[in-house]
Parts: C-alpha cells; sequence; structure tokens
C-alpha cells in the first residue's frame, strides 16, 4: 500500500504528464524522425511518387509541432496585450542620456603610397 505523504497531488501529475508528452514530442528523437520523414518526403517528390500538395501539408505539419509553444505564447501575448507579455519593448530600460557631442576630426584617406618617394633617414 502507498504512503498517502509519497502520492503526487492530482495538479502536479497533470503537470509532470504534460512535460513528459511536450519532451517527447519536442526532443531529440522527435527532430531525427521528422528530418528523416522529410528527407524522404522530398525524395518521393522528386521522384513523382508524392503529390506536391501531400509534401508540402507533411512540412507545414511539421512547423506546426515544433513551434507549437512560439505559436502559443504569441496568441497568448496577443489576447493578454503586450503590458504581460515577457520580452516587451515596454519592459525596456529608458536609454542613457545623450553625450554631448564631441567633434573628432574627420580621419584622412588611405594613401597606400604617402611617403614612398621620401628616402629613409639615417
Amino acid at each position: 500500500m502507498l504512503n498517502p505523504d509519497s502520492e503526487i497531488s492530482g495538479e502536479n501529475a497533470v503537470s509532470t504528464a504534460v512535460s513528459w508528452v511536450e519532451a517527447t514530442l519536442l526532443g531529440s528523437v522527435a527532430t531525427a524522425v521528422a528530418i528523416v520523414v522529410v528527407a524522404s518526403l522530398g525524395l518521393l517528390f522528386f521522384l513523382g511518387r508524392v503529390p506536391g500538395r501531400r509534401a508540402i501539408e507533411v512540412v507545414f505539419g511539421c512547423f506546426i509541432l515544433f513551434g507549437a509553444s512560439s505559436i502559443a505564447s504569441g496568441i497568448m501575448r496577443s489576447l493578454h496585450g503586450s503590458e504581460s507579455a515577457p520580452g516587451a519593448f515596454s519592459s525596456l530600460p529608458p536609454p542613457p542620456p545623450a553625450e554631448p557631442a564631441v567633434q573628432t576630426p574627420s580621419p584622412q584617406p588611405y594613401d597606400p603610397y604617402a611617403g614612398a618617394a621620401v628616402p629613409p633617414r639615417h
């Protein structure tokens, strides 16, 4: 029989399961499988065995699968407004005050032959 203190709470179990599913779908194994699928699909497309529309659908599906977290965060950011978005432009610190302009002399154009006709001094 399990000790009640050692059991995982329902909320923690759900978040753990979601994290596991996310790691499985976006892990290195899934990335390798997607690379092999897209490469083989490209080969079949060039051989004329797969219609172009189906190839585009599979590639687009891979973009959606691997970009789901970015897509979801963008949707959430747009729903909640830009002030609640982490890393929004409004949360950047103000720029430092401008320093007074100091006039620097303009650089002379580079002349590789300058001083070439002058004999060396000994």
